[in-house]
Parts: structure tokens; sequence; C-alpha cells
């Protein structure tokens, strides 16, 4: 019986194109390495401090000042250098990938390599609290290296035999000289943006000047000290605003949609959205500055230094993000003309992503704009709750096909993400106090209740559903095939799960490690049989336990 006849379905095709991804391969392999090294260099990272050993000169003095910046470097060669071989090196690998699914994890191999880096941790407890001053300083260095260079080695060997290490590194050719040097640029190239914050924050200095000289008689203006406005209100433009960072996040994006969705686009054409969307967020912040001069200068300077500011430049990024994406999937002439025509007949309602991400950008989108309207408290979060349950009520027959049932496993989820999120609060202690915010405490007992259950029922019911259609639903699948729809539940890459998981790890700002791991969870929760309501009912678990403890404990700031 062929594995694909003539008249497979699309679900047949794409899961027969998925076979491969299943077992634990070269890329899985590499992304678990990566994994571990990360969290491990962030533990070390909040625990040690190098101006400790800066200010004790010598050799130790010399890896205080270089530490931080080599760890920097070596992540960023890795990424580089993963990344291209996996785009162009893929054929290459394939080869490699499939005799590592047969390469057994050698676990004694994990278990040196947690003792090699418990002798590490201890040797930076000696270095770094200078705990043992007869140490010769180059026996502790030297010991120091030997220890962190066998936890790396062990780790290696742990996922991936020595033999296929030297194959893949003979695949990739001269690749890893290309990555060294990015990965060296990179890093020089970030300490030479710092010198550029002054010279661009002078030119978005003048183009907010320029904006707002037509709709103000007496425009006050210090090109010196960065000061404008009018006035009755003004602001000082800091190095910060001057632009750079929107310009960063817009680049990264960029790169991210251009290596994510390759396939779809025409090149070199579709490189011509970078410098557009790089030129359109400058002028945005610009504009932002003058439009928040203006809202300050029309009698709400606490909603412009507020809500506004702390708001409208993600309002703007989003903006251009969403323009780069339209114009990504709809200009003919940059995407590839495999997909020019169906995209070019289909019909907006036709369009099998609305569905999973309408809901979730609608919470984003009217969120921004509330807050923006806010002073010192976003008083219209009910409108949010309001929106999204519209917009789900909207689109209810487009997810029938949808499996929402669940069993005491995607609760049992949600509890355990719960716990693991009090324990990462009280480990990162990210607030020492943080009562009722006080414009709700001092308002009438209705209204702060009103206030209350709107923001519970948002975080048991709407956000668990626009978050899990988005995420699960849609994006663990959109990057395993653009026919993502004909793709069960149960059906998954690696690549998908670790992309999906870390995005919805990033939306919980300095939760993002827990927010990770909620997303690995809340995806199993799915993965396991397909039922996408197992993943929904386990956020919602994990939400309405946080609810309950903010209210009994007082720990407000877990419902930032």
């Amino acid at each position: 019986m062929p594995l694909l006849s003539a008249r497979a379905t699309p679900h047949d095709r794409v899961k027969s194109q998925l076979a491969h991804h299943r077992p634990f391969g070269l890329l899985p392999r590499l992304v678990a390495l990566a994994i571990l090294f990360t969290g491990e260099s962030l533990v070390l990272s909040v625990w040690l401090d190098n101006v400790a050993l800066i200010a004790r000169g010598g050799i130790i003095g010399f890896i205080g000042q270089w530490a931080a910046w080599t760890v920097r470097a070596i992540v960023g060669f890795t990424a580089i250098f993963v990344t291209f071989a996996h785009i162009g090196k893929g054929a290459a690998l394939s080869t490699i990938s499939r005799q590592a699914e047969q390469a057994p994890l050698r676990l004694a191999l994990l278990v040196a390599h947690l003792l090699a880096m418990a002798v590490f941790g201890a040797l930076c407890w000696t270095l770094y609290g200078n705990h043992f001053p007869e140490l010769s300083p180059g026996v502790a260095v030297s010991l120091w290296l030997l220890a962190g260079l066998a936890g790396i080695a062990f780790a290696a060997f742990a996922l991936l035999p020595l033999r296929l290490w030297l194959q893949f590194l003979r695949a990739t050719g001269s690749l890893w000289t290309l990555a060294l040097v990015l990965a060296v640029a990179v890093g020089i190239l970030g300490s030479f943006i710092r010198t550029l914050w002054a010279p661009v924050s002078s030119l978005t200095f003048f183009l907010a000047e320029t904006f707002l000289k037509p709709f103000v008689s007496a425009v006050v203006a210090d090109p010196a000290a960065k000061l404008l406005g009018t006035p009755n209100f003004q602001v000082t433009i800091a190095p910060q605003c001057s632009g750079l960072e929107g310009i960063g996040l817009i680049l990264a994006f960029s790169a991210c949609w251009l290596w994510l969705f390759r396939r779809e686009c025409r090149f070199p054409h579709a490189l011509i959205l970078v410098p557009a969307g790089v030129a359109t967020i400058f002028l945005l912040n610009a504009a932002r500055i003058a439009t928040l001069i203006l809202i300050g200068n029309a009698g709400a300077p606490r909603i412009a230094a507020g809500g506004f500011h702390s708001q409208a430049g993600w309002i703007a990024f989003n903006a251009v993000a969403f323009g780069f994406c339209v114009a990504a999937t709809h200009v003919p002439w940059i995407r590839s003309a495999e997909d020019a025509k169906p995209v070019a007949a289909a019909q907006p309602s036709e369009n099998p992503s609305l569905p999973y991400l309408l809901p979730f950008v609608t919470i984003l989108a009217v969120g921004m704009l509330t807050t923006a309207a806010s002073s010192d408290f976003e008083w219209l979060y009910p409108i949010r709750f309001l929106a999204a349950a519209a917009v789900l009520w909207t689109l209810r027959k487009r997810y029938l096909t949808l499996n929402w049932r669940f069993t005491w496993f995607g609760p049992s989820i949600g509890i355990l993400v719960f716990a693991l999120w009090i324990a990462f609060d009280a480990f990162a202690k990210t607030a020492s106090a943080d009562p009722m915010p006080a414009a709700l405490a001092s308002s009438p007992s209705s209204i702060r209740a009103g206030w209350i259950v709107f923001r519970v029922l948002a975080a048991v019911t709407t956000v668990p559903i626009a978050e899990e259609l988005a995420f699960r639903g849609f994006l663990l699948r959109r990057i395993a095939a653009p026919d993502f729809e004909a793709l069960p539940l149960t059906t998954f890459t690696w690549l998908g799960l670790a992309v999906s998981s870390l995005a919805f790890g990033l939306l919980h700002g300095h939760f993002w490690i827990a927010g990770t791991l909620a997303g690995l969870l809340y995806a199993w929760a799915m993965l396991r049989r397909g039922h996408i309501g197992e993943a929904v009912i386990a956020h919602a678990t994990t939400n309405a336990f946080l609810a309950g403890y903010v209210l009994l404990f007082h720990k407000w700031h877990l419902l930032s």
C-alpha cells in the first residue's frame, strides 16, 4: 500500500512531510543544548557580579572585564551558526540528523556535566567572593576555566556523539568563520550603537519639532538640553527615546519573519520591507513625541506622561509590524509566485489564520489603546474583555472543528504552572511591596468590585482562549507547515514547540522564563490527545489560582 496515493488529502500530505520531525534528531538536540546553556548562564548572570572581579585587577580583573562579553559572543555565535546551518545546509545536515535519531542520550555524561557545573559554581563562589585569598589567582582561574569547559564538553557529547559533531563541522564548512565574524561584529556594533544615541536623538528632536510646529503657535525648543514642548508642557528627549530601540525591534521582527516565511517571499524583493520598516518606525517615534506634547498641552499631562508615553511606542511597533505582514502576504511583487494567485483570489473571510489570531490581536490592540488613554490606572480594562468576547462570539462557528473537551489532566497542568509561577516569583523577588493600586483602593467599593470582576473574568475566559488559539492552535502548527489547519493538534515540530513556547514566554515580560515553561506545559496538555480544550482549561486554571492568590495575599504585581 503506497504511503501517499494520488488522491491523498491535504492532511495526509502534511502529515507525511512532518513524519521526520518527530524523532529526536539533530535540530532538537541542538535546541535542547541551547536551552540548557542559556538557563545556566541566566542563573550565573543573576548570581555573579563582574564588578567585584574588575576591582581586583590582574588576571581576575581581566576575567571580570571580558566574561560577560565573551558569553554574549558565544551565544551570538551559536545562534547565527545554527540558524545559517539550518537554512543553508539543510540537505547536508539531514543525513546527520537521521544518524542522531539512532544515537542514545548518554545520561552518564549529563551527570558528569552537572558535577562539573557544581565544581564551576563552587569556584565562582571562591573567585567572585574572594573566600580563599591565599589561593593563587592563576591556579583558581585555571581550575575555573577547566571546570567550565569540561561542563560544556560533557553536555555537548551527552546529546551528540563526537563523530557526529565532527560530521556537523565538516558539513557546514567555513560557515563557522562567518558566524564568528558576525558575532564579533554584533558585539562591536552593540557598543558602537551607544555612541549613536546623541546624534540620533538630535535628529529625532528635529523631526518632533517639525511635526509639532503646524499644531501650536509657540514651540519651546532647546536643542542643547533636548527640551521640547509648549509654554504649558515640555518634555526632555532622552537618548533612550531616540528611536534606536524601535529600529532594533523592527530589525529583529523582520529577520524572524523573513526566515520563518522565507518560502512564501520572493527574494531579494522582500528585503525592501526592512529599510521601509526602519524608516517608518523612526518617523512614528518622532510623531509619538509630538503627539505626547500635544496631549499634555491640551490639559492631560498625566495621560501624556503615563499611559500614552508607555504604550504609544508599542502601538507604533505593532502598526509597522502589521503593515510588514500585510505587505509580505498581499503584494505580488514581494510574495512568491507560487502563493501569489491563491492569496489574490482568496476572500478575507477565508483566511485560515483569522479566527486563531484575531481574538489575541484584539486584546493587544484594545489594551494598548486603553492603557494609552489612562493616566495612573487603567480604568478602561473591561473594554478588553468585552472586545475579545465579541470577537470570539462572532467567530464561534469557525471553532466548531476544534476539540474543546478536557479531562483532569488540563487542570493538573494548570495547577503545576501556578506553582512554578509562584516559585519563580519568590526566587526572583520581583516585588517587595505591592499593595492594591492607590487609585483602585480609593475608589467606591462598587466600582472597585466591578473592575476586579471584569479583570478575573478576562483572566479565566477570554485571555486563555485567545492565547491558546494564537500560540498553540496557530503558531505551533504554522511553523510546521503553511497549511497548518490540515495538521491534527497532536502533530508538532520541535522548532515549532520551542518558538511558540518562547514567544508565549516573552509575552510575560520579566516572567519570561516561567512563561516559556508554561507554554511548554500547555502545549503538552494539547498535544497529549489533540484537545485544545486541555490547553485552555490548563491556562484558565493557572489564571484562576493566580487571581485568588493576588486577592488573598495582595500580590498585585502578578496582574501586570
